[in-house]
């Protein structure tokens, strides 16, 4: 029988920076939601974040790099917004496709552990 989507393992990439800062699937999924909604408070809100947790992230975002990742607007007729900067988008792309050549590259090595794990607590009888 096969395992759900919800209980395969899965790898988790998380790049740690020097002084405690770290770009994990996270920030990656706040940014996709900045993206589909051009609000840091919509796109915290549909990951059930406050505001103020959605822009803390994105800040220590923009202060991990050279360039910044989202650009925010206040104000205005529309109200503000924000949206990934090229470099944003760029980030994004290469943490996906970090995380599939994860993937791809372990494979085998992550069918070896599904097909020798314990699943809800049962060992396989022989």
């Amino acid at each position: 029988m096969k395992n759900s989507s919800e209980n395969t393992l899965v790898p988790v990439l998380r790049i740690s920076f020097p002084h405690e800062d770290r770009l994990g699937r996270g920030k990656m999924e706040l940014l996709e939601h900045i993206r589909e909604t051009g609000s840091i408070s919509a796109g915290g809100r549909a990951m059930d974040m406050s505001y103020r947790r959605a822009w803390l992230l994105v800040s220590e975002m923009n202060r991990m790099f050279k360039h910044p990742v989202v650009e925010s607007q206040r104000g205005g007729q529309k109200g503000g917004g924000a949206a990934l900067t090229a470099f944003g988008e760029e980030l994004l792309a290469r943490f996906r496709q970090m995380e599939r050549t994860i993937l791809t590259t372990l494979a085998d090595d992550l069918a070896w552990l599904e097909s020798n794990r314990v699943i809800d607590g049962t060992e396989p009888t022989a």
